[in-house]
């Protein structure tokens, strides 16, 4: 690995780390020497990048610092078009519109032979046989999940009993053949899953639900710890 690929590899892991990572840890991560890190950690610093922290104590990279496009290497590269084809393969229009509009910025910016990388990848995402895309409806969940505004839906369980609610959306969990969205019900007073597929109509209403998203969605992945069980219990856990 050149010096250069190495600066951007420690940024990635820099990046990716919430608390300070100390200098023996970088370098197990990057196969070099301590005190090549300690080295690396200066060039950093002098081109910017706000790297707090010391050696012995650990390193944390600030925000507000950007890396050039250039900086995904090929198993990055790799990661995004897996994904983004997972998207094509199985997400609802609006979704689909936007990966493909995701990719063809990553692959402009990149320049060079990506191009070519893209359209022969090394790594593909089939639909499964019973494959299922996300209903149009999705879109608006999701709209409602990023404004932090209340939905109205109507929902029928796996008997086809109907019920409408007043929720408050926290996240989409993707399974492979199914979608299950995670919310706080009113009626209930409680968490509820609810399959996307089940949810006949979902109206987005003009008020936001108290407190932040983000302390809702904690509270409730401290409940609901294994997403897998979210499948089987959805229909249960929706009455």
């Amino acid at each position: 690995m050149s010096r250069t690929s190495r600066l951007f590899e420690l940024i990635g892991v820099l990046r990716a780390r919430r608390t300070p990572v100390t200098a023996t840890d970088l370098s197990e991560a990057l196969g070099v020497s301590p005190r090549s890190i300690y080295r690396d950690i200066e060039t950093l610093r002098g081109l910017g990048a706000p790297i707090a922290g010391q050696a012995g104590i650990g390193y944390q990279l600030g925000a507000g610092f950007f890396l050039p496009p250039l900086a995904f290497s090929p198993d990055e590269l790799d990661v995004l078009i897996l994904g983004l084809g997972w998207v094509r393969e199985r997400a609802d229009a609006t979704l689909v519109a936007s990966g493909e509009s995701a990719l063809a910025k990553i692959l402009s910016a990149r320049g060079g032979d990506a191009l070519g990388e893209a359209s022969s990848p090394a790594l593909l995402a089939a639909a499964s046989l019973s494959r299922r895309a996300d209903p149009p409806q999705v879109a608006t969940l999701r709209d409602a999940i990023r404004r932090q505004r209340k939905l109205a839906i109507h929902y029928a369980d796996a008997a086809g009993t109907p019920s409408e609610r007043i929720v408050w959306p926290i996240a989409i969990v993707y399974f492979d053949d199914a979608r299950v969205l995670a919310a706080w019900c009113e009626r209930r007073d409680a968490f509820r899953h609810f399959r996307v597929d089940r949810i006949a109509a979902a109206t987005l209403l003009d008020q936001r639900y108290p407190g932040r998203r983000h302390a809702l969605y904690t509270r409730w992945r401290a409940q609901d710890r294994d997403w897998r069980a979210l499948l089987t219990v959805s229909d249960r856990t929706a009455g």
